[in-house]
């Protein structure tokens, strides 16, 4: 356990968290690089447009599952407190809920996703040569979520923990099989998107396994088991309470980005591909910031639970530095690299230019200042881990999903095009995460002296 477990709240700061980020950050990189197989077999072997309608399902995906995946933070938060508490008891009842918690959740969207997948998708718009194999994918993806919804509320309680390192190998093991099958499926036997949506949910069934094997034979505080297994109120309140306002901003995020992803259909399928290419690359620097971001709510969380503010400060301070120089380096290499990698998403025996063009137009926009995302992250996450969810919830929708909105209905409705559309994400983030700062800097004073007037440390 010693070998895999972080405590955080004592020792060097800055290496824990490099030691706790780098293998979310690897777990990270992996599974993109395995979505990112999806999206090259499918762009290379499957009928053209195929790419894109794999594509115009996430974000529809994101806005039905966001809510759970919020939860799963909920669940992160709270093992990280208990953990920082020493009470093995109060971590062991959240992992207890969180798997029951996902279980159910999983089942109910597998089902509502399966049913509205044909509506939603053509609310978006989705143009008709596309909307077919949208459908496809989507109605697969959603059969097998259960399994995706296992394996992110086990990894959220593990990381609590400050294990980082299970959660890439079971990810490793999956990814690996999920490549496999998606060069078996649509090269093989020609499935196209069918394939690569099996091959998806089979590769997270794989994970979600190995999270259950793991969790009911472990002796780690965060054992599952049948004389355990049940919903604490206490413990299911906390986590709505966390994890329920990450969940709505999630979704609501998602409502932005779909009304982004309909403007994007609006040009057609060509630029959906290069859109959809683009997107995939930005993903490996958005996870990349992401897991500092995780590690700056579990420090934070731990060091709440430990009652030691001087740690929280100092770890937002390193975090915010790590995630500033990671978004930068990475952010400028993709605009730099884009002309060679975005070739990798497209047909070389039928290359079209323009998705090479779209795709540059959105890197040289958007990565070129993921940056900021990446703070406006790292305080949102710091701002959930001393317990306030709703106010980084309320920034976040107001900073970033309702200028969007905004934004679509104004801005771009004056000037249709793609670049004006794309510019909507780096405003929006600069904003936020000046409403982000203000909000932990009050925050934190707020918390730090209401603890220290309980202990008696001011009169």
């Amino acid at each position: 356990m010693k070998d895999f477990n972080i405590n955080m709240t004592e020792g060097k700061l800055f290496s824990k968290i490099v030691r706790f980020t780098v293998p979310v950050v690897l777990a990270g990189i992996l599974q993109l690089l395995y979505n990112a197989s999806d999206m090259i077999v499918v762009g290379k072997f499957a009928e053209p447009g195929s790419l894109g309608a794999v594509g115009a399902t996430s974000a529809l995906i994101n806005l039905i599952v966001n809510v759970f995946i919020g939860l799963s933070v909920g669940g992160c938060v709270v093992a990280a407190r208990y953990y920082g508490q020493n009470n093995n008891e109060g971590v062991c009842r959240t992992s207890n809920t969180a798997f029951l918690v996902s279980l159910i959740g999983g089942a109910f969207l597998a089902v509502v996703g399966f049913f509205l997948a044909r509506p939603l998708l053509n609310a978006m718009g989705t143009p008709d040569n596309v909307i077919d194999r949208s459908v496809l994918y989507m109605k697969i993806y959603f059969i097998g979520l259960p399994g995706n919804m296992i394996y992110n509320f086990g990894s959220a309680v593990m990381r609590g923990c400050g294990d980082t390192k299970r959660p890439l190998i079971y990810l490793s093991t999956s990814g690996l099989v999920n490549v496999l099958l998606n060069l078996f499926f649509v090269i093989v036997f020609k499935m196209g998107v069918a394939g690569v949506a099996i091959a998806t949910i089979t590769a997270q069934a794989l994970s979600a396994a190995m999270v259950v094997i793991y969790m009911l034979r472990t002796d780690a505080p965060c054992k599952i088991s049948a004389k355990t297994l049940k919903i604490s109120k206490k413990e299911l309140i906390m986590i709505i309470k966390i994890g329920l306002p990450s969940g709505i901003q999630g979704s609501v995020f998602s409502i932005s980005n779909v009304l982004i992803q309909s403007s994007v259909n609006s040009f057609g399928s060509v630029v959906m591909d290069g859109n959809t290419a683009a997107q995939n690359i930005e993903g490996f620097i958005y996870v990349s910031m992401n897991s500092v971001a995780q590690a700056a709510m579990s420090f934070t969380s731990q060091n709440y639970g430990a009652a030691k503010f001087d740690r929280i400060k100092k770890t937002v301070i390193e975090c915010s530095a790590l995630v500033t120089g990671v978004g930068a380096v990475m952010g400028v290499t993709a605009v730099l690299l884009s002309p060679y990698i975005l070739r990798l998403y497209i047909n070389a025996a039928a290359p079209d230019p323009q998705v090479i063009l779209t795709g540059q137009l959105r890197l040289a926009v958007i990565s070129s200042m993921y940056l900021l995302c990446g703070v406006m992250d790292t305080l949102s996450y710091s701002v959930r881990g001393i317990g306030h969810s709703t106010v980084s919830m309320a920034v976040s929708l107001i900073g970033a999903c309702a200028f969007r909105v905004f934004w679509i209905y104004t801005v771009f409705a004056a000037d249709r095009s793609l670049l004006t559309l794309y510019l909507s994400y780096p405003i929006s983030w600069a904003l936020t995460s000046a409403a982000h700062l203000l909000c932990f800097v009050i925050l934190f004073k707020k918390e730090r002296d209401k603890i220290e007037l309980l202990s008696g440390v001011k009169e």
